[in-house]
Formats: C-alpha cells, sequence, structure tokens
C-alpha cells in the first residue's frame, strides 16, 4: 500500500511538473523579508489561490514575486527603496525564485542590503549581474511592471485609469508575438520621422521657392556690377597712368633747368677773375688796420694796469686815515670808561651807608627755631596723611577700570545672547507673522495679565545642544512650537479675544495644568537604559520656562521619553521586547509603540527624524539672568567706588589748602631769621666791589701821549704813499699821447679801406646777381630732382611696383590706348568716374550672395530630392508594416473579444473590446477600446474609472485579464485582492470563470490572492490553495511535516474508535 502510495505521488509529481509552463514559478523562498523570517511558498502550474488575513503577508509573497524577478520597489506602490522591504531589525533580506525550464530549472536569487540600500544577485548561485539576470527574465517574456500580467494591490486602482493606448500597448507585451509590438514600435518611429521628412521637405521646398525669387533680384544688380567694374577698371588704369605723365613733364621740366644752371655757373666763373685784384688791395689794407688795432689794445692794457696801481694807493692812503680815526675814538672810549668807574664808585659807597643805617637800626636777631620746628611737624603729619590719601585713590582707580572691563564683557556677551534671540524672533517672523505681531503685542501689554505669560515656545525652548534639536522639534508639534503658554485660563482668553478677535491674527495658546508636572520624574532612571544605547531623556536636553516645560511634561511627557543613539536602532526589537517604552528616539528615527486592543500583540512604527528648523540656535536663560545680576551688582560698586573717590579728592583739597598756608608760614618766619645776616653779606661784597672799582682807575695822560705817537707814524706812511702815486701819474701821461696818434692811424687806414671798397662794390653788384641766379637755378633743379623721385616712387605704387622692376608689358599696351597729356586724362578720369558713381548702392558681395545663392539652390535642390527619395520609402516601409501589424493586432482583438463577450454573457452582462483610433495615420494614438454594458435599460458605455462604479470597474478588469488568460504568451500572471469590491454574485461568477480558465490544460500559471472567499465555491484538481497564517505560536517553514501531522491523525481516530 505504502509503495503504490509512493509511486501514485511521484506520478503525479511528474505530471504536475509537465504541466508546468517555461518561466513558471516552481518555488518561492523569502528569509527576513517583510513579515518572514524564512518561508518556503511552492505553487501549483495552474490556478494559486492564495488565503489569508490582513496583515498575514499574502502580499509579501507577490512583493518577493516582482523584487525576485528584477523589479522596482515604486511599481509596488508600497516604499521606493529597496532596503525598506528588509525585516525590521535585519540588516539583509533573501528573496529566491525558482522558474521551470526543462532541463533544468532557473534560480534567481536576490540579497537586499539595507547598511547601503543595495542588491547582490545570483543566477543557479553564481553571482551575476542585474542585466543578466534581465536578460534571463526577458527570454520568458516575464513582464512584472505590466499591469495585464502582474497586477498588485496597490495598483488595482490604476488598470482603470489606463488609457486606451497604454491599454493597447499592454496588451501587445502580454499576449502579441514578438513582433507585433516590435511592428507598433517601428510604426510610430516610421511615422515620426515621416512627419518629420514630410515637414522638413514643406520647410526646404518654401526656402527653396524663396531662394529663387531672390536669385532672379540679384541678377540684374550683378549685370549692373559688372558694368561698374569696366568703368571702375578704366578708372584705376587712367589713375596708374597719371602718375607716369606727370613724371614724365617734371623730368624735362629738371634738364631744361639743369642746361640753364651750368650756363650761369660758367658766366659766374669769369665774374670772380675780373674781380681779383681789388679783393687784394681790400686785404692789405685790411691787415694794416689790424696790426694798429693790436698795438691800440696793448696801450690801452698798459694805461688800464697803472690805473689800477694808482687806484690801489689812493685805497691805502684812505685806510691810513681810517686808523688814525680808530685810534682817536680808543682814547674817547678810555675816557668815557673812567667817567663810568668814578660813577660806580660814588654809588657803590651810597648804598653801602643806606645798608650800614639799616643794620644799625636791626634788633638782636630773636630766637624763631620753636616756631620752625612746629610748623615742620605739622607739615610732616599733611604729607603722610596726603600719601596715604593718594595710595587709597590708586587702588580705587584700578579696581573701578576693573569692574569697567568685567561691564564692558558683560554688555559685549549679553549682546552676543540677544543678537541669538533676534535671530529666533527673525525666524518666527519670516515664518509666522501673525505670531510675531500678537509677540510684538504681549510685550507692550504685560501689565494686562495677572500670572506669567511664556512668548512661543520656540523662542522660550533653550537646547543645551543644537545637535539635538531635532528631536524636541519631531516630537512637540508645529502648532505647539508657536504656541503663548498662559498660567491660567482667564490671562489666555483675555489674549485671544484681543489677538484673534479685534486683530484677527491666526495663532495658538495653550495653558498650562494647575498642577506642577515638571518636576515628575520618569518610569525609570536613564542609568538602566544606558544598556541599549540611550544617554538622555527628553527633559534634560533643554531649557524652558517652569508653565512651558509644566504644559509639556503634562501634553508630550518629555520626561519620559528617551533619546538614544544607533546602538539603539540595532537593538531596536529587544527594545521593544524587554521595556515598556511608548515613545524611543534613535540617531536618526523616532518610534512609536503601541499594544493593540485586541490581539494584544506590540505593534511599532517608525518615521525618519526631519531636520531642526526652530531650535538651531539657543539662549543660556540662566547665563542671561546671570549676567544681568553681575552686571547690576558691578553697576552698584562703581557708584560705590566713585562716591569715596570724591570724598578723598574733597580731603585732598582740604590738605592741600592747609600745607600751602604752613610754607606761607615757615617762608616768612625763615625769612625774618636771615634778614640781618643777608645785610652783613651783601655790605661785604660791596665793599670788595668798591676796592676793585678804586684798583681799575685809568692814566689818561698817559693814554693821550701814546695816541700822539701812533698818528704820526700813519702820517709818515701816508707821505710814502703819495710819493709813489706822484711818479704813477707821470708814467701815464706819455702812454696817453702814443694811444691818441694811433687812433689817427686807424682813421687814415679805415678811410682807404673804405674807398676801395666803394670802388670793387661796384664791380661785384653784377656777380652778385649772376650768384643770386645760379643759387635759384641750383635750388629749382634740386627740387625738380625730389619732385621726380617722390613721384616715380608715386607711380610705381599706384602700379605695384618693385623699385627694380621694368615697367610691365601689359601696362605699355593699356597705356598707348590712353590720352597722353594731364588735361585729357582728368577729363576722360571725370568722366568715367561721373559714369561709374551712377552705380549705387553695389558691392563686390552681390556678386558673392550671387554665386553663393545660386551653389545653395543647387545643393538644397540635391538634399531636397534625397529627403523625397528618403520620404517615398519611408512611406513604402509604413504601408508594408503596417499591413503586418493591423493583420496581427485585428486577430488578437478579435480573440479578445471573442473571450470577453462570453464572459460577459455568461453573467448575462455584455461587453466588447475593439480597435479605436482617431486617425489611421497616428500610429501612437492606437488604443484598445472596453466597453460594458451591466444593465438592461442602459446602453453600451466605454469604461472609464468616473462612469463606472468599483465593483463594475473590478469585474471588467477581472474580465479582461482572463480573456488575456488563454491567449497569454506569459508564463504567469499575479492578481492581488480584485474581488474586494465586487457583490457576493459577481464574486462567485468571477472565480467560476478564473477557474475554469486557468485550470485548462498547457494554460499559463495564475495567482489570486485575496483575503477571503465566498462558501461553497467551484473547485478544480488542478487548483492549489495556499493558506497564509501568521502570529506567535506559529510553527518555522521546516518544521512543518505533513507526514507527522497525518500520523498523528491515524492515531486518534484509532484511539476514538477504540
Amino acid at each position: 500500500m505504502a509503495a503504490a502510495r509512493e509511486k501514485g505521488k511521484a506520478a503525479k509529481r511528474a505530471e504536475s511538473k509537465l504541466s508546468f509552463v517555461p518561466g513558471s514559478i516552481v518555488r518561492i523562498l523569502m528569509e527576513n523579508f517583510l513579515t518572514y523570517t524564512i518561508c518556503e511558498v511552492r505553487p501549483g502550474p495552474n490556478l494559486n489561490v492564495v488565503v489569508g488575513a490582513n496583515g498575514t503577508g499574502k502580499s509579501s509573497i507577490v512583493c518577493a514575486i516582482c523584487l525576485g524577478l528584477a523589479g522596482k520597489p515604486s511599481f509596488l506602490g508600497r516604499a521606493d527603496k529597496i532596503g525598506l522591504f528588509v525585516k525590521q531589525g535585519c540588516m539583509k533580506g533573501t528573496v529566491e525564485i525558482e522558474l521551470f525550464k526543462s532541463p533544468n530549472n532557473i534560480i534567481i536569487t536576490r540579497e537586499i542590503h539595507v547598511l547601503n540600500n543595495t542588491s547582490v544577485w545570483f543566477l543557479n548561485g553564481k553571482p551575476a549581474t542585474l542585466k543578466t539576470v534581465e536578460e534571463q527574465i526577458a527570454d520568458f517574456n516575464i513582464q512584472v511592471d505590466n499591469l495585464c500580467q502582474f497586477l498588485p494591490q496597490d495598483k488595482v486602482g490604476e488598470f482603470t485609469k489606463l488609457s486606451k493606448i497604454e491599454l493597447l500597448e499592454a496588451t501587445e507585451k502580454s499576449i502579441g508575438s514578438p513582433e507585433m509590438y516590435q511592428f507598433h514600435c517601428e510604426l510610430k518611429n516610421f511615422r515620426e520621422k515621416e512627419r518629420e521628412l514630410e515637414s522638413l521637405c514643406r520647410e526646404k521646398t518654401a526656402s527653396l521657392e524663396k531662394m529663387k525669387q531672390r536669385v532672379e533680384r540679384y541678377k540684374q544688380d550683378v549685370e549692373r556690377y559688372h558694368e561698374c567694374k569696366r568703368h571702375v577698371d578704366l578708372i584705376e588704369m587712367l589713375e596708374r597712368k597719371r602718375p607716369w605723365v606727370e613724371y614724365e613733364n617734371v623730368r624735362e621740366q629738371h634738364e631744361e633747368v639743369k642746361q640753364c644752371r651750368n650756363q650761369v655757373k660758367k658766366e659766374l666763373k669769369s665774374l670772380r677773375e675780373m674781380q681779383a685784384p681789388w679783393t687784394r688791395k681790400i686785404q692789405e689794407a685790411q691787415e694794416n688796420l689790424n696790426n694798429l688795432d693790436m698795438k691800440t689794445r696793448d696801450n690801452t692794457a698798459e694805461i688800464r694796469s697803472i690805473f689800477q696801481k694808482c687806484k690801489e694807493k689812493q685805497d691805502a692812503l684812505e685806510m691810513k686815515d681810517k686808523q688814525i680815526e680808530e685810534i682817536n675814538q680808543a682814547f674817547r672810549m678810555k675816557k668815557d670808561e673812567e667817567t663810568n668807574r668814578q660813577k660806580k664808585i660814588h654809588q657803590t659807597q651810597n648804598i653801602i651807608e643806606e645798608w650800614q643805617n639799616e643794620l644799625n637800626t636791626m634788633a638782636v636777631c630773636e630766637n624763631l627755631q620753636p616756631q620752625i620746628d612746629a610748623v615742620n611737624t605739622e607739615l610732616k603729619k599733611l604729607q603722610e596723611e596726603k600719601a596715604n590719601i593718594d595710595n587709597d585713590v590708586s587702588d580705587l582707580r584700578a579696581e573701578k577700570n576693573n569692574q569697567e572691563r568685567e561691564e564692558k564683557r558683560i554688555i559685549d556677551r549679553l549682546g552676543q545672547l540677544n543678537n541669538i534671540m533676534h535671530m529666533k524672533e527673525e525666524n518666527l517672523k519670516m515664518r509666522f507673522r501673525d505670531t510675531h505681531s500678537a509677540l510684538m503685542w504681549l510685550r507692550n501689554n504685560k501689565d494686562k495679565f495677572k500670572k506669567q505669560t511664556c512668548e512661543p515656545m520656540m523662542l522660550e525652548i533653550n537646547m543645551k545642544d543644537s545637535r539635538h534639536a531635532k528631536y524636541v522639534e519631531n516630537h512637540i508639534s508645529s502648532n505647539d512650537m508657536r504656541a503663548f503658554v498662559f498660567e491660567c485660563q482667564e490671562d489666555m482668553e483675555t489674549f485671544l479675544v484681543e489677538v484673534r478677535d479685534h486683530q484677527k491674527l491666526r495663532v495658538n495658546a495653550v495653558c498650562a495644568p494647575a498642577e506642577s508636572c515638571a518636576e515628575n520624574l520618569p518610569s525609570r532612571p536613564i542609568e538602566e537604559l544606558h544598556r541599549y544605547g540611550f544617554y538622555s531623556y527628553l527633559r534634560e536636553l533643554f531649557d524652558a520656562p517652569s508653565p512651558v516645560m509644566n504644559y509639556l511634561c503634562n501634553q508630550y511627557r518629555v520626561h519620559d521619553v528617551p533619546v538614544g543613539t544607533q546602538k539603539t536602532r540595532d537593538m531596536i526589537e529587544r527594545i521593544i521586547q524587554e521595556t515598556n517604552l511608548k515613545h524611543i528616539y534613535t540617531a536618526e528615527e523616532r518610534y512609536i509603540i503601541k499594544v493593540s486592543s485586541y490581539t494584544k500583540q506590540t505593534i511599532s512604527s517608525n518615521t525618519c527624524l526631519r531636520e531642526a528648523q526652530y531650535l538651531t540656535s539657543s539662549v543660556d536663560t540662566e547665563e542671561i539672568g546671570h549676567l544681568e545680576n553681575q552686571r547690576q551688582d558691578i553697576s552698584n560698586t562703581l557708584k560705590s567706588l566713585d562716591a569715596r573717590l570724591t570724598a578723598l579728592f574733597e580731603r585732598q583739597k582740604l590738605l592741600d589748602h592747609k600745607d600751602n598756608k604752613l610754607r606761607q608760614e615757615k617762608k616768612a618766619l625763615l625769612e625774618r631769621g636771615n634778614r640781618r645776616r643777608q645785610l652783613e653779606s651783601k655790605i661785604g661784597v660791596k665793599y670788595d666791589s668798591l676796592r676793585q672799582l678804586e684798583q681799575d682807575a685809568i692814566d689818561l695822560e698817559k693814554e693821550f701821549q701814546l695816541a700822539n705817537v701812533k698818528i704820526k707814524e700813519i702820517n709818515k706812511q701816508k707821505a710814502e704813499l703819495v710819493t709813489e702815486l706822484m711818479h704813477l701819474i707821470k708814467r701815464i701821461i706819455p702812454l696817453k699821447v702814443a694811444k691818441a696818434d694811433l687812433a689817427c692811424q686807424m682813421t687814415r687806414v679805415t678811410a682807404e679801406k673804405n674807398r676801395l671798397q666803394s670802388e670793387y662794390k661796384a664791380g661785384t653788384v653784377q656777380l652778385r646777381a649772376t650768384q643770386q641766379r645760379f643759387h635759384e637755378l641750383d635750388n629749382r633743379k634740386q627740387l625738380l630732382y625730389e619732385k621726380c623721385k617722390e613721384l616715380m616712387k608715386q607711380a610705381q605704387h599706384i602700379c605695384r611696383l618693385g623699385p627694380d622692376q621694368d615697367f610691365p608689358e601689359e601696362f605699355k599696351v593699356a597705356f598707348q590706348t590712353l590720352p597722353n597729356t594731364l588735361e585729357e586724362i582728368d577729363a576722360f578720369l571725370n568722366e568715367e568716374k561721373t559714369r561709374a558713381s551712377c552705380f549705387t548702392g553695389l558691392s563686390a558681395s552681390v556678386v558673392e550672395e550671387y554665386n553663393k545663392q545660386t551653389q545653395e539652390i543647387q545643393q538644397l535642390t540635391e538634399y531636397l530630392e534625397e529627403k523625397k527619395n528618403e520620404l517615398y520609402n519611408y512611406k513604402q516601409n509604413i504601408s508594408q508594416v503596417k499591413e503586418k501589424w493591423l493583420n496581427l493586432l485585428k486577430v488578437m482583438i478579435e480573440q479578445i473579444n471573442g473571450k470577453f463577450s462570453k464572459f460577459f454573457s455568461s453573467m448575462q452582462c455584455v461587453g466588447e473590446v475593439d480597435l479605436h483610433t482617431e486617425n489611421e495615420e497616428e500610429y501612437e494614438k492606437y488604443g484598445i477600446r472596453i466597453r460594458v454594458k451591466f444593465h438592461s435599460s442602459s446602453e453600451l458605455h466605454e469604461l472609464t474609472p468616473y462612469h463606472h462604479s468599483g465593483g463594475e470597474k473590478t469585474v471588467s478588469t477581472m474580465l479582461y485579464l482572463m480573456a488575456l488568460q488563454e491567449l497569454n504568451r506569459c508564463p504567469f500572471r499575479v492578481v492581488d485582492e480584485i474581488n474586494q469590491g465586487m457583490d457576493p454574485m459577481n464574486e462567485r461568477r468571477v472565480f467560476e470563470m478564473v477557474v475554469e480558465t486557468a485550470c485548462k490544460k498547457r494554460t499559463s500559471q495564475y495567482f489570486l490572492i485575496t483575503p477571503k472567499l465566498l462558501q461553497n465555491l467551484t473547485y478544480n484538481d488542478k487548483m492549489t490553495v495556499l493558506f497564509v497564517y501568521n502570529g506567535p505560536f506559529m510553527l518555522g517553514t521546516y518544521e512543518w511535516n505533513i507526514k507527522r501531522f497525518k500520523k498523528r491523525q491515524r492515531r486518534l481516530s484509532s484511539m476514538t474508535e477504540s
């Protein structure tokens, strides 16, 4: 029996294997994937009904199929990151799909890594690339992104929103032959290219016509340009010949002037030979005149030398007179000095007599020393007291400077803290302008409130570390962050009446609870949570006024919400199981843990933390208060120091006044004691001065005799100087006579020279005239020569000839036909210029543009012909491909329509599928139109998401997919929870059709996922029912042993029977 049973099972497995179509799913393995730790699913080859309650993991199987077959997470509509499909608390998940293929199945494995959100692919256990996996899947025509083949739970509604065009493309990919969709794509590409070519041909044809018209206009301008060019060329040749003619004329003039100059040169030579004797006589007279002039200069020099010596002797005589006057002046000064000495002696004697009389009248000096000592003692005491005061003043000033520096430091620090507060207020003003306006009113009207009022929480909360701001902002709602906090309800109502009702401002306000919650203790000390990575509760991360902290502890329980690190994130499953925490913060996530009221199961949800916006700038209020107290203390200290300094300054003034008074008293006493000694000393000094004056007497008689001796000696020297002067005067007289004689001789010689010159002048008039003519002709010859050179350069430059280049033959030939005189050339030139000026507005660019346009017309004509041929070829290709595609498409749609209509008829409804197009040439607008009628009284209507109910859309979608089932080329189809919107009757009918269609021989594999089924539904042996259960008491995948279950069942049955 057992052998027969095993043989039957083996036969059944072989039959099952033969009924799998290539690409069908044989096995699905999930490890650490969504809700599964490990689970293996083995679907059947035909209809697979996956049944299970909501949340058990049915859709997880759908996600595994999609992601395991290289699908993108976004197509499932659940998450956009692949790492989010790994089971919570795990770092890696695995999905393994085994696809049927003869002779050996294909196993595709995808490892999903959470850390860097990446996947690793394996093909039959060997590492592979995503591209290799996609190619393998495409060979089986598996399209998990095609709603006609793969319809996940979150995409059911999108199927009915598919446009007719999208539905056609999805159907072609799903059941059409490979070349059908290829033909469609080729047609769309060909049509797009055809439109581009038609547009290009129209554009180029219009451009070609415009270019031809433009060339016709250019043609007349080109003819006029060539005629103008002939005139311009003739003008150019005339302008080239003109300098040569001008050069030739000047050259002939140069030769004529040169001959005249040579003839005048000969005449000038003969005239110079005739004037030679007169010239020699004039030269002899000039030589005699030069000799006389030399003798006169020598005579004059000698006379000048003697005059100089006479002047020296006269100066010496004047010097002797001055010496005599100086001697007399010295004697007069001696006389005056003696007179002054006598006066000083008399004055000194008078002073001595006066001081002696005063000394005789002065009493004997009294003893003033005790009074002076008393004054000195008093002065010493004053100096000591003043020194003490100076020391006290220095100490007080030093202390005042220190206090002022400390006050400045505190003011600077307060300014920095107030600037941070100002930044927070600007942030509030920018984000919540109404709240800022209410804040300004509150600050100006705080006297209207009975108890403490707090500004918006975002201003009152100060983070101890700005890095923790994100935890507080994610925990407290945005509305509360900008809410005002009041201690009593009456104050809050007063505030809201003013700002909301009167000022129409949109603001939030809350009232702190009457009972203080700010000091509430957490449910457990933070030290017990350190092993889980927690380092603080939220309350310890910030400071706030008592009402604000009271409200946050009561409303948000910030005293019992721990904050952890990445270590906390890694241990989250353990934390949830071992602790009863309701809110948890890790480094970058927030976790909320709840217990189900029905199943008592723990449910957790996590969200990523958003960045902080309001609390990044924190102000330490305790520091501000401490600084303000310090500032007040320093202000009081400074006032006390100023008062003490003022008292010391007043005492200092009093002591200075007393010091001055004592010093004056001491001075008077000292003066009284020293007067007699001073008089005796002064009288002694005057007696010494008197004796000195008497010793300094001068002998005037003796001085007079000495002066006379000196004067006699000087007079003797004067007599000698006068004698020498007379001898010099005698020498100068003969020299004056000789000078007069030389002057007479020079007069006679000069007269002779003048006579000779007048006779010579009469003969040189003709010579000068000849010289003048010669110079004129020579200058003219030189000018004509230079002009010839300049004209030659100009002519060569105009003709573009080098200095040594021969005159071209072509110029000689051209010049022969032109006039030979300047007048004729100028007249001809003016005539040609007048003719050329008639051709205005023409340039070489006209010809260039004409040639360019002609060439472009030729090129454009060739290009247009090429594009027309290309367009013709595209039209031929479109015609051929269109015929093939439409034949295949019409056959496919007829088949779908037959199946679809049949299914609807079985439900006593009407349904049609047809090809829809607005324009036969617009291939990208071809689509499949589904028209349905569910009631006999209604007309056929196109299936739209707006006209039909949810159940009607679901039934239509399901029947359309079933119509594709028998025609489908894809190896399997997945439909997730599509029966949820149907009424029981339609659900039963549709299920029967699904069973009938999906359980036919050699049909594709079918997955129908549903949380519930009706009772007494149709069943087929080819169906595979997969029940999905989940819970804490479930057996592991590999612990499930059906043989053992059956054996136990048989044992229990036998026990019951006995």
